[in-house]
């Protein structure tokens, strides 16, 4: 198993970002499987019209694929957020601990890095939202449904914190030897009503 342990420099910009919105029926879209260039030009103008964030410029003769149902937003504090319908999630890839090329003989191990590192996560989260609507963890034998119907199956830890339109999710994968998983850390995103 190989580690990277980055400060959280990155994520706290970000959840900064994510903090200012008081409101997320605004910045939510339609709950339908519809892609392509509409979709994401609406999605472009409902950002553009709720937020100081700027989205990806397109290129000269770069066009909006027709399978696209998201869009790359960067905000005053230089922060990449990527940006669906009905999840926002910030591109922070230097930023946090993570384990990767996991073989079976290394859960244990994950398990332990995911729980060291975990209250550092919260602690940042809680700084920008305040005290979370629920924490729980995997050892709680009810844990996968305890938040709501499997909000915590696959995960280790899981933190939400509740704001109109959207539910700030802080979580950890669960490490597993069947199937492997070969990748863990702690993530969040905000999930759009």
């Amino acid at each position: 198993m190989r580690t990277q342990d980055r400060p959280l420099d990155q994520d706290d910009l970000a959840l900064a970002d994510l903090a200012e919105i008081q409101d997320w029926t605004v910045i939510a879209g339609p709950d339908g499987d519809e892609s392509g260039p509409e979709v994401v030009r609406a999605l472009v103008h409902r950002v553009m019209g709720q937020t100081a964030w700027q989205p990806w410029p397109l290129q000269a003769g770069e066009t909006i694929a027709d399978e696209m149902v998201s869009w790359g937003f960067v905000t005053p504090r230089r922060t990449t957020l990527i940006v669906f319908d009905g999840l926002v999630f910030a591109d922070c890839p230097d930023s946090g601990w993570s384990a990767f090329e996991i073989g079976p003989d290394d859960i244990g191990a994950a398990e332990a890095g995911l729980d060291a590192h975990w209250p550092d996560h919260l602690a940042l989260v809680t700084r920008h939202f305040g005290q979370p609507d629920y924490v729980g963890d995997d050892s709680n034998p009810d844990f996968d449904d305890e938040w709501a119907p499997g909000a915590g199956a696959d995960h280790r830890h899981l933190a939400v914190w509740m704001r109109p339109g959207a539910e700030l999710r802080l979580y950890s994968i669960r490490p597993s030897k069947d199937p492997l998983t070969t990748a863990v850390g702690v993530s969040y995103a905000m999930y759009l009503d």
